[in-house]
C-alpha cells in the first residue's frame, strides 16, 4: 500500500489543479464557456495520466524497498502555465524522487520507465474504450461526451509517454537509456508510433479501422 506524506499530498493536489487548469486553458483560451465545458475531458483524460505517471515511479520504487515522494517543480508549474497560452502544454509540474543508498542503474531504470508505461497502458484502455463507445455515441449526448474524453486521453497519453522517454535533463529517457539501451528503443518505438497514429490518424479513425466500419 502506497503512503503519501502531508507535503506530497498537498504538492499532488497543486499539480492535478494546475494541470487541469492549463490543459483547459490550451483547448478552450480565453472563452469561459469552452473552459467549463472542457473541464470533464480535461480532468478524465488528460490530468489523471499525469498523476498516475508519477504515482507508477512511486509503486515501483516502493516495490524495491525505496523512499520515494513527488515534489512540486516550480519552475516546470511556470513552464506548463505559460506553455498553456500558446495552446499546448508541457507538462513538468514535478518529480518522484527516489531515496535509497545503492540505487543501481537496474532499479533507477525500472523506477524510471513505470511512468510513461503508465501511461501507454492508460492509452491503451482508452482506445479500448473508444472503440467499445464508437457505436453508442449517437444515441446520447453523454456516450459522446466519454468517447471524446477516451479519444483525447488516448492522445494525450500517448504522448506523455513518448516525451517522457526523451534522452534529455532530468526525463524519464535519461535513467531508462543508462540501464537497458534495448528496452528504451523498442519502449521508445512503441510510443513513437502511439503518437504518430494519433495525429496522423486519430483516436476515431483508428476505431473505425479497428471495428470495420
Amino acid at each position: 500500500m502506497m503512503e503519501f506524506t502531508k507535503d506530497e499530498l498537498r504538492d499532488l493536489t497543486i499539480a492535478f489543479i494546475v494541470l487541469i487548469f492549463c490543459f483547459a486553458f490550451a483547448t478552450s483560451g480565453f472563452n469561459f464557456q469552452a473552459f467549463i465545458s472542457c473541464l470533464p475531458i480535461v480532468i478524465v483524460g488528460v490530468a489523471i495520466g499525469s498523476i498516475l505517471h508519477e504515482l507508477g515511479h512511486k509503486f515501483v520504487a516502493m516495490k524495491y524497498g525505496c523512499q520515494s515522494e513527488f515534489k512540486l517543480w516550480p519552475l516546470g508549474l511556470l513552464i506548463a502555465v505559460a506553455s498553456s497560452f500558446f495552446g499546448v502544454v508541457f507538462a513538468t509540474p514535478g518529480t518522484t524522487r527516489t531515496y535509497a543508498d545503492n540505487l543501481t542503474d537496474e532499479i533507477d531504470g525500472k523506477i524510471a520507465i513505470a511512468g510513461p508505461m503508465a501511461n501507454m497502458v492508460l492509452a491503451l484502455i482508452f482506445i479500448v474504450l473508444t472503440a467499445f463507445l464508437y457505436p453508442l455515441k449517437s444515441y446520447s449526448v453523454i456516450f459522446e461526451l466519454i468517447f471524446l474524453i477516451c479519444a483525447i486521453g488516448f492522445s494525450v497519453n500517448s504522448f506523455l509517454a513518448a516525451f517522457n522517454l526523451f534522452p534529455i535533463y532530468s526525463l524519464d529517457g535519461t535513467k531508462v537509456l543508462k540501464w537497458n539501451m534495448g528496452i528504451w528503443i523498442v519502449i521508445m518505438a512503441i510510443s513513437g508510433i502511439m503518437v504518430l497514429l494519433s495525429i496522423f490518424i486519430g483516436a476515431e479513425s483508428m476505431v473505425q479501422l479497428i471495428i470495420g466500419v
